[in-house]
């Protein structure tokens, strides 16, 4: 069974009532850093996800799709691409997402923003995330320590990953 998640463009991710931003600095180029974020199967490296598949062939830009499982499986979405920029002479990319389906109840938005720009020594991922739940949902002294130990192992991964290049 499918549910429907509300579309939302990108001052959702300044406004969510649930949000989590990674901001690091990867020890690799911007275009390095970029590749592996818009590769298929991307986001391997991450335990909390089991797989994400780009449905949409390349090149990809907005209204690419893709599908994504959590980790063991259970849970699924699919996802649209309502952003993508990449300006190769400035080394700068970006893209976000939204959530169209989900098939577990309870999500009103969910979604994704993605920057990679040139850093002093490597690049600066910013990576927002960006939900809110339907009706009443977690008030925010459970919904905070709940979304920072699932993204803190997202954070943890990613960077861990980049250090092995």
């Amino acid at each position: 069974m499918a549910f429907d998640l509300a579309p939302f463009d990108e001052s959702f991710f300044d406004s969510a009532p649930m949000t989590y931003v990674i901001d690091v600095t990867l020890p690799v180029a911007p275009e390095t850093a970029w590749a592996e974020f818009t590769r298929q199967n991307t986001l391997d490296w991450c335990r909390a996800l089991r797989s994400v598949t780009y449905t949409s062939p390349e090149p990809h830009h907005v209204g690419t799709t893709r599908s994504v499982a959590l980790s063991p499986g259970w849970v699924r979405m699919d996802e649209v691409f309502f952003l993508w920029d990449e300006d190769a002479e400035s080394s700068t990319y970006r893209h976000a997402f939204h959530g169209v389906r989900a098939n577990i109840p309870g999500l009103k938005k969910f979604g994704e923003y993605t920057e990679v720009s040139p850093a002093a020594h490597g690049a600066r991922l910013v990576w927002k995330f960006a939900m809110e739940l339907a009706g009443a949902g977690l008030p925010p002294f459970l919904s905070g320590p709940i979304a920072s130990g699932a993204f803190g192992t997202v954070r943890t991964d990613t960077v861990k990953h980049f250090a092995t290049f």
